[in-house]
């Protein structure tokens, strides 16, 4: 085991306490019970011969389960939509390869909501949640369907959103922003699964245990101070059924659809935002590191490493992968992290890290801890329960520096039980 994550751990909780609310009304049952269930499940996956092989299996399932969204995408794409190192490829289209499995996964999600399966294992973690950890069964709720779905969980709580205390609805926006969207898991696949085979294992993990690490970060950063209207409940979701699989499959895929778009819109604005705003702030760093003979990286990408340095050495990074990855892990908050996984397989590819930093570097990137998502949270609740507006509003760079913590809070965790000889290894 590696002990530095202990360190990191001890760390992100001083700093979540330090950006408090309200220092003196922490709830230190919640704190210790989710610390205790990340840890357990970690235990689990990576010490535990029966859990490695569970989680195995699960690996093996989505990659199978990915591979048939391949059977639509081939029909419409033909050549451009077969990966690299499989016969007939032309290379690998980020367009053409991954984005479209959204599609499928949205149907795919849509299709076990409508036969009632999706609602089962929401409720099963809702009620571990609940019990262990004394939150809302609002919060539980969200927690709990955030692990498979993303914004549109909001759904699942719309009848309570309008009653919510400001500490639940941080808590909704905090695990929002630090958990993924099963259809977005089948793009990090996508892009990583050439370099890094057992990706979908990781992917699964990190969403489990980023919901209890955000309800932590996000109790520390907002304590809860009135009487939650569902605290202890067990509640039921809120669930609107098609009237038929074939409606509910055309519904999913079309927000699938929707999803793919708003994807590609905000990474063709955002990419050329930030390349603009890169050289001017590289052209403004000439003159301070001509006067001050000095090597200073002014990009973005740059700067965030070096602001993000002593974090990804605490989360377990050994030291000679610092520098690679803090800049990965920084540039997720300005763009998204489809674009760090994206860096990640490039240096995975290149040989730049090891084993142990590219598994770390998975953790702490498993999120939509980025600025856009800000917008698409605090939008998509604030649709919902208008007359929330304003709080969601005041809460959205609160939630987006807690979901930051919770998935480098992950990360350390998973950095103290993995072993290079797991069989969840790359």
């Amino acid at each position: 085991m590696n002990f530095t994550g202990l360190l990191g751990i001890l760390v992100i909780l001083l700093l979540a306490w330090g950006f408090s609310k309200d220092r003196r009304v922490i709830n230190w049952h919640v704190v210790g019970w989710g610390i205790g269930i990340q840890t357990l499940f970690a235990l689990f996956i990576f010490v535990v011969p029966a859990g490695s092989k569970v989680f195995l299996f699960i690996n093996k399932v989505v990659v199978a389960v990915l591979s048939c969204a391949s059977a639509g995408t081939e029909f419409v794409f033909g050549a451009l939509s077969i990966g690299p190192g499989k016969p007939g490829s032309l290379g690998y289209f980020f367009a053409f390869q991954a984005m479209p499995s959204i599609i499928f996964f949205a149907a795919l999600v849509g299709v076990l909501y409508y036969l009632g399966i999706m609602q089962l294992v929401i409720k099963g973690f809702a009620w571990v949640f609940t019990k262990l950890m004394r939150i809302s069964g609002a919060e539980s709720l969200s927690a709990s369907s955030n692990i498979f779905v993303g914004v549109e969980s909001s759904l699942i709580i719309k009848p309570y959103l309008a009653t919510m205390t400001k500490s639940e609805l941080n808590t909704v926006l905090t695990v929002g922003m630090a958990t993924v969207a099963s259809s977005m898991l089948a793009v990090y696949i996508m892009v990583l699964q050439h370099q890094f085979p057992t990706i979908a294992g990781h992917l699964v993990s990190a969403s489990i245990m980023n919901a209890p690490a955000a309800i932590v970060i996000s109790k520390l950063l907002y304590p809860e101070k009135e009487n939650p209207e569902t605290l202890g409940l067990k509640i039921q979701p809120h669930f609107e059924k098609q009237s038929s699989m074939f409606e509910s499959i055309l519904d999913s895929a079309q927000s699938g659809v929707k999803l793919v778009v708003g994807i590609v819109a905000m990474l063709l604005a955002f990419l050329g935002l930030v390349a603009l705003i890169d050289k001017i702030m590289v052209l403004l760093g000439i003159p301070l590191n001509n006067l001050f003979n000095s090597n200073i990286d002014f990009s973005l990408k740059g700067l965030l490493g070096y602001l993000f340095f002593p974090m990804t050495w605490l989360i377990g990074i050994p030291s000679q992968d610092v520098s690679v990855i803090s800049g990965i892990i920084g540039e997720r908050v300005i763009l998204s992290e489809v674009t760090a996984f994206q860096d990640l397989s490039k240096v995975i590819a290149q040989g730049l890290i090891s084993q142990r930093s590219a598994v770390i570097t998975t953790y702490a990137l498993t999120g939509f801890a980025h600025i856009a998502s800000i917008a698409v949270f605090v939008g998509g609740y604030a649709a919902l329960a208008p007359k929330r507006a304003r709080d969601l509003s005041t809460l959205g760079f609160r939630a987006l520096l807690g979901a930051t913590l919770a998935t480098l809070l992950t990360a350390s965790i998973a950095g103290i039980f993995y072993q290079n000889a797991s069989i969840l290894a790359m």
